[in-house]
């Protein structure tokens, strides 16, 4: 079961566009479809137009290749043996997952089968998707005995996306025909039997997990419970941890070392058990909102999900009343903020808590300043420069006057800045940490009053004065 297989992959966002890179690396002969004219043209420059680790090095070596773009759905379809789908399912005003693109496309692929097609869910899509995908093809007249569809949902991190398909903790589809198991068996061929870890030009990637990745063979309807559950799951693990956080603030205890001892026991694991300012990005606040409107749709109450949201919602409030009891007043102070992207890694500013804590402090009357590695430029679409807002080129140059540091992404480089030229730059020497980068030891050594979550605050300023008091807590 191995061998080329000629794929389509409809839409060129990140799960589409990662997807057929690493389709290509494994192989296969991959044509990659997008309405967006602009951003076919950029990517067959061989130019990448997100921030996401080891892709631009994969769509250089295969572009022109095994990896082609196209505006032309009809043609690209008409040579695939499989035929991905990667558009997006955007929340809409009821919550639900807006399905029109996979619909608009459903309608399109039904022009195109002339022989069989395998028609594969890759967006996240709540359960029974694929049974109107089938539908559409056969109200537009395609002939079942044509094509099939499965589901195939991504598992993608988005700054380490790239190395989570390829060295994945599982593959997960889901169909009942055997004759699409086998087309996708081929297609996973060289990651399930670790072929591809032998080739002398595959791309070196450490891993945490076996190298044979392991393929596990649902319904469609599991798979697409399997996707949204899991990402419903971790959201919840992380509004949890924030609130065993702000409980630690209360009783002055660390959420380090409880994270830490309950991260231990491997029924739970320590991975999403970092405190901070919440979740946010293009899936976790989706997908939540719409795996909970297709519970209520099946008539499950899942008022759990519910309160998932509602702490994640209130984490940005509890932070920016962190703000508060440090400078005691927002109105005319100077911010330096590092972080605007939703995690580190990436340029993604969807959902960002980053940016939805910006505009309460802007609104609130403070001048900010603002850097991140590599978001600042999507940040402009959605806030503009002006007098309150102003965009740094260095950490550094974010800190200069600054009333007080805030840490809003957790850029790795954020860990390794010099921390006297930090302290020197600042008006004040407060830094608030909305991920907890540094040991509060090392703040304190270096002479901040050092305020994280859900850990004692450290005055380090205290060392350079007679006496300080304890900062004051107000309810935003």
């Amino acid at each position: 079961m191995s061998g080329q297989v000629n794929i389509t992959i409809v839409g060129s966002g990140y799960v589409g566009l990662v997807a057929a890179t690493c389709f290509a690396e494994l192989g296969h002969n991959v044509v990659c479809v997008d309405k967006d004219e602009s951003k076919i043209a950029l990517l067959r420059k061989g130019q990448v137009p997100i921030h996401e680790d080891l892709l631009p090095e994969l769509l250089v070596k295969h572009l022109g290749g095994k990896l082609q773009f196209s505006t032309d759905l009809k043609q690209a379809c008409q040579h695939a043996q499989a035929i991905f789908v990667a558009v997006g399912t955007p929340q809409d005003s009821t919550g639900r997952a807006d399905l029109s693109y996979i619909d608009a496309v459903a309608n399109e692929i039904s022009k195109s089968v002339d022989d069989y097609k395998l028609i594969i869910e890759k967006s996240t899509v709540p359960v029974f998707t694929s049974e109107w995908i089938a539908r559409i093809l056969q109200r537009n007249g395609v002939p079942r005995s044509r094509f099939d569809v499965a589901s195939n949902p991504e598992f993608l991190r988005e700054g380490t996306a790239v190395r989570d398909f390829l060295v994945p903790d599982r593959i997960v589809i889901g169909t009942d025909s055997e004759r699409a198991i086998e087309l996708l068996q081929r297609i996973y061929a060289p990651l399930t039997s670790g072929d591809y870890y032998q080739r002398e030009d595959a791309l070196a990637i450490p891993s945490e997990t076996d190298p044979e990745a392991r393929l596990v063979v649902t319904s469609t309807k599991s798979a697409e419970l399997i996707k949204h559950s899991s990402n419903a799951f971790l959201a919840m693990k992380i509004s949890f941890i924030n609130n065993v956080a702000n409980m630690c603030e209360a009783a002055g205890a660390d959420i380090d070392e409880v994270a830490l001892g309950i991260g231990l026991d491997t029924r739970i694991g320590a991975k999403f058990l970092n405190a901070g300012i919440g979740y946010g990005g293009s899936c976790f606040p989706k997908d939540v909102a719409a795996f909970r409107h297709a519970a209520e749709q099946l008539g499950i109450e899942f008022g759990l999900l519910q309160q998932v949201q509602a702490i994640n919602d209130q984490q940005l409030k509890r932070f920016v009343s962190k703000i508060v009891s440090a400078l005691w007043t927002l109105r005319g102070k100077r911010l330096g903020v590092l972080g605007l992207a939703f995690k580190g890694g990436t340029d993604d500013i969807r959902d960002s808590p980053a940016i939805s804590i910006i505009e309460l402090l802007l609104n609130e009357g403070t001048q900010i300043q603002v850097y991140d590695p590599a978001a600042m430029e999507r940040a402009r679409c959605v806030l503009p420069a002006s007098a309150s807002l102003t965009y740094a080129t260095t950490p550094y140059e974010a800190a200069k006057d600054a009333d007080a540091l805030l840490i809003l992404t957790n850029w790795e480089e954020f860990k390794l800045l010099d921390l006297p030229a930090l302290r020197q730059a600042l008006h004040y020497p407060i830094v608030i940490d909305g991920r907890n980068m540094f040991p509060q030891a090392v703040m304190g050594e270096a002479g901040f009053d050092y305020l994280s979550v859900g850990r004692p605050p450290v005055y380090g300023a205290a060392l350079h004065a007679d006496a300080r008091q304890e900062p004051v807590t107000f309810a935003i």
